[in-house]
């Protein structure tokens, strides 16, 4: 069977040479297999969008109700979790989940033996950016808004005050690991989802073949079953990993928009 972790291997496309940075060194610009991913990912979403509202009904067609049902989604996310300041953000959590269901969506894309596209999605370094991003925008809101009031959110309302030398060196360590749990739960799930369909393919194929003898009769059937599951699966797991980064996202938002009150 084909090693399943060959998938995530960053592959130069385009070689360029190298250029130094001070204070970081070397820095290689290759063109890789993982930045023509997150590239067509891009251009994905740019061109899907550009259609739905070139082409914009009073009527919707396919295309623009899927559009329309996208965009509504998580209008309604962010209008009820944050509440009336909720539009402000409406953009930056819909350029986030709708390029992060793009890339797992391309993950997916994957013709054996001709073609497979990268899952972008499935590298550490790619997600660990979604994460420091959204909480960078969280910090920034949150100064903004509140300046040196933006340290409340470590002081839960309601906590008896010998309680605060306990509770407020959790709290911050659970601000802090929030880019952290961002990062590993996209990365986690596209990779191990990943991992198991090309461990289930590669007994397909060695069924097909007959390199694992008469158990093939019984192997592959099985193993082809759970590959079929598996795809369905992943794709739903796909939708649900770029919608939950964007629930996480709307509430780590509300968290310092709407700092110590509700709305």
């Amino acid at each position: 069977m084909a090693d399943p972790l060959h998938q995530f291997k960053i592959e130069k496309i385009v070689d360029l040479p190298d250029v130094t940075l001070p204070g970081i060194g070397a820095v290689d610009l290759a063109f890789t297999n993982s930045h023509l991913a997150m590239t067509v990912g891009f251009l994905i979403v740019v061109g899907f969008m550009s259609l739905v509202t070139a082409n914009a009904k009073v009527v919707p067609g396919r295309l623009q109700g899927v559009g329309e049902q996208l965009f509504g989604l998580i209008d309604n996310l962010t209008s009820s979790i944050i509440g009336h300041e909720g539009r402000k953000f409406m953009p930056f959590v819909f350029t986030i989940f709708t390029f992060i269901l793009a890339m797992n969506f391309l993950g997916l894309v994957n013709i054996p033996g001709v073609f497979h596209m990268f899952t972008a999605t499935s590298q550490i370094a790619v997600t660990a950016t979604f994460g420091i991003v959204t909480i960078l925008l969280v910090l920034i809101v949150g100064f903004a808004k509140h300046g040196l009031g933006f340290f409340k959110l470590f002081v839960p309302g309601g906590v008896p005050w010998p309680l605060l030398p306990v509770i407020i060196p959790i709290e911050f360590a659970s601000f802090l690991l929030r880019p952290v749990t961002l990062t590993l739960r996209l990365f986690g799930n596209m990779m191990g989802g990943h991992v198991a369909l090309k461990v289930f393919a590669g007994f397909v194929g060695a069924a097909a073949i007959g390199s694992i003898g008469w158990l093939g009769v019984l192997v592959g059937p099985l193993s082809f079953g759970m590959v079929t599951a598996l795809t369905a699966l992943e794709f739903l797991v796909a939708f649900l990993q770029a919608f939950v980064f964007a629930v996480l996202t709307t509430i780590y938002l509300n968290d310092v928009v709407n700092l110590g009150h509700g709305h």
